[in-house]
């Protein structure tokens, strides 16, 4: 069971991937966490909105170079990012423990509000918690967003790059993460690993995404859960150049959300 008197650390995730990324080449920096949005980086605004959030500690996951030369300017905690998301936080809870936060450093409309919203929100028996917004959420916050949705009997969802580890035994999680990784697009295939009667409800539309987080905890031996987000825009990061068009004309506008 979580502490719920436990002050939380955070992590960014801010590791590179193989090869030139097309926004970042376009914004002329060698990162997309140092692309500039309202005369700040991606990776300050991140930052920001968890100090917001009243956390302390802030780790970024980082390989040597521009990112974590930025970060450390930050006063943020270099860890240096293993070969995937999954390692990276296992990398993060060895060294920052837990309760721990973990976002991405392209989610450039966090948001104080959606950070301290989420962490109240995550039942006190909890070891694990993610954050998605109904795609009602997110349309009706960002008409025409195109985004990947995982549909399940009870809607379609978007992650939003939130995740909440509140206790040791969450690190158990790691090596399921690992491991549906590259099916995080294809949620069948995710469900095909849960056993063939989770497959047969989900084809047939019967699967609640929520119980479907809840198999998967128990697969790995812990209690996780899904918190739906109240917030559409929490949903939004950037992968992309219309995802960054779009971010831009929301701050512009003032049209976020608290």
């Amino acid at each position: 069971m979580a502490d719920p008197t436990a002050s939380p650390s955070a992590l960014i995730l801010a590791g590179s991937r193989p090869g030139i990324d097309p926004l970042a080449a376009d914004a002329g920096v060698p990162h997309k966490a140092l692309i500039t949005l309202d005369g700040s980086t991606l990776l300050v605004r991140v930052a920001a909105s968890l100090r917001g959030a009243g956390i302390a500690t802030i780790g970024v996951s980082a390989s040597t170079g521009p990112v974590s030369d930025a970060a450390t300017a930050l006063d943020l905690r270099v860890i240096p990012a293993a070969a995937g998301p999954s390692l990276s936080v296992g990398a993060a809870l060895a060294a920052l423990g837990t309760p721990l936060v973990v976002t991405t450093a392209d989610h450039a409309l966090l948001q104080p509000a959606w950070v301290r919203d989420f962490i109240a929100a995550v039942p006190p028996a909890a070891d694990v918690a993610v954050l998605l917004a109904r795609r009602e959420s997110i349309e009706a916050a960002l008409p025409g967003s195109k985004r990947t949705y995982l549909r399940f009997a009870d809607g379609a969802w978007s992650g939003c790059n939130l995740f909440y580890f509140a206790t040791p035994r969450s690190a158990a999680a790691l090596a399921l993460w690992q491991s549906v990784e590259a099916d995080r697009k294809r949620p069948w295939r995710i469900v095909r690993r849960f056993g063939i009667g989770m497959l047969v409800r989900y084809l047939l539309g019967r699967l609640t995404l929520r119980d479907a987080v809840a198999h998967l905890g128990r697969l790995a031996g812990i209690e996780a859960v899904v918190v739906e987000s109240p917030y559409g825009l929490a949903a939004v990061d950037v992968d992309s150049s219309a995802d960054l068009a779009a971010v831009r004309g929301i701050v512009e506008q003032g049209r976020l959300q608290p």
